[in-house]
């Protein structure tokens, strides 16, 4: 070999020896990682500007890198972060459903009973003036006490309705008795007849069933969506544990530290990390499930005969009827309390002379489904249901899907088109 040769060569291969094993000529450039990163808001001071070696790293592989140790615990942070508002942003649906159907039903349920009382108050007032409004209060005290049941009070509804019925008949037995006078003990026996001599007719019999099985249904149904915003607002916030965050790391942000910092992860790796992630609220789909079904077979009562809707709109007409009955009737009532609870004192000369007044016989207009009131909602409880039961349905599996949800997301993973140019935990293929 001639010398020249070897003066070239030998010097060479020296030089490539004391090169550092598997290290290129020239250190691959964190031009774009640096980009990428401050983008994020990161201070640039933390990143090298060349490749380093990475023996330091604790989640991504320690080979050359661009991260220090200082990047990848930010990093790591910033993954936690990521995947808490994923989790919220995909959840959303089911949480904005259960707010803002419960405000409407509640305004609804609330609206329907403000109208029902005022109706009963303006007819009343006409048809029987001072009469009514000197007994007003029996009929404020149902309405207070239906409300109190629909916000979740400790009402008995039939003990209630009872009740209101035997105080009705104790101030109407006195109005068409006008020529005696009764004690609290006699009123309280003449009461103990409501059942026994129904002076009402079959009205508080069938308006029993109807109000019992309607406020039952809307109060179930107002409490279920509470729940249900409670839940979906709980577990929608997650706290990932110290296992998951390092699998986010390695999965949304090792390719910053191995310089691929637009090169994101593969689908399916995506679904593992995300399923491992999100185990409590897969765990939590059957149970949820069983929650969405009683939720839509109460819907069913809503729209049914029984609806509070078609019970409290006539209300009005219905205990006028009741009144009614009880005008017609009056006669053979006062005869069956006077021979049960004996005869009665008169009355003073002045109050004797009084008789029922004339418009105590008045006769109200039939009642005609049609001339509803205008709701809160600003709809019928019909159109409400409809679209209630529609979101109920899609909320179903929503907690097991979240994985899916994400995963598809095209801002999160490669997409199934692009499964050789993506991050699989180790490297892009």
């Amino acid at each position: 070999m001639p010398s020249w040769i070897g003066a070239v060569i030998l010097p060479l291969l020296g030089l490539l020896l004391s090169l550092p094993a598997g290290a290129d000529v020239k250190a691959r450039s964190c031009g774009e990682v640096r980009q990428a990163y401050g983008a994020k808001g990161f201070s640039l001071a933390d990143i090298p500007y060349q490749e380093i070696a990475g023996e330091h790293l604790r989640i991504c592989p320690q080979e050359y890198t661009c991260c220090t140790t200082e990047m990848e615990d930010k990093l790591s942070q910033q993954s936690k972060l990521e995947f808490e508002n994923l989790v919220e942003e995909t959840s959303h649906f089911v949480r904005t459903t259960f707010v803002s159907r419960h405000k409407k039903f509640d305004e609804f349920f609330r609206e329907l009973l403000e109208n029902a009382e005022k109706s009963l108050n303006d007819m009343f007032v006409r048809t029987y003036g001072m009469l009514y409004m000197q007994n007003s209060e029996v009929f404020q005290d149902l309405f207070t006490e239906l409300k109190r049941y629909y916000t979740g009070g400790n009402v008995n509804l039939e003990e209630m309705l009872n009740d209101f019925w035997a105080r009705l008949l104790e101030r109407m037995f006195q109005l068409i008795n006008p020529q005696y006078h009764f004690s609290e003990d006699y009123l309280e026996c003449v009461s103990k007849y409501t059942d026994q001599l129904k002076p009402f007719g079959d009205v508080p019999r069938k308006l029993k069933i109807q109000v019992t099985r309607a406020f039952i249904a809307a109060r179930t149904f107002v409490q279920g969506l509470t729940v249900g915003r409670e839940v979906a607002n709980r577990v929608s916030k997650v706290s990932p544990t110290p296992g998951c965050i390092r699998a986010l790391m390695k999965m949304l942000y090792c390719p910053y530290c191995r310089g691929l910092p637009t090169v994101r992860p593969c689908n399916n790796y995506c679904l593992n990390v995300m399923k491992g992630c999100l185990a409590n609220q897969a765990d939590l789909d059957t149970e949820w499930n069983l929650f969405i079904d009683a939720m839509l077979l109460v819907a069913e009562r809503l729209e049914g005969p029984f609806n509070i809707e078609s019970v409290m709109d006539p209300i009005d007409v219905k205990i006028s009827e009741a009144i009614m009955n009880m005008q017609e009737n009056s006669m053979q009532v006062s005869a069956k309390v006077f021979q049960g609870c004996g005869q009665p004192k008169p009355a003073p000369a002045l109050r004797s002379a009084r008789s029922a007044p004339e418009n105590f016989n008045t006769r109200f207009r039939p009642y005609n489904p049609e001339e509803r009131p205008t709701t809160a909602a600003g709809t019928s409880l019909d159109r409400l249901v409809t679209d209630i039961k529609e979101k109920l349905k899609l909320s179903k599996k929503v907690w097991s899907a979240l994985p899916y949800t994400i995963c598809k997301d095209e801002s999160v993973t490669a997409g199934t088109s692009n499964e050789e140019e993506c991050w699989n935990g180790h490297s892009k293929a």
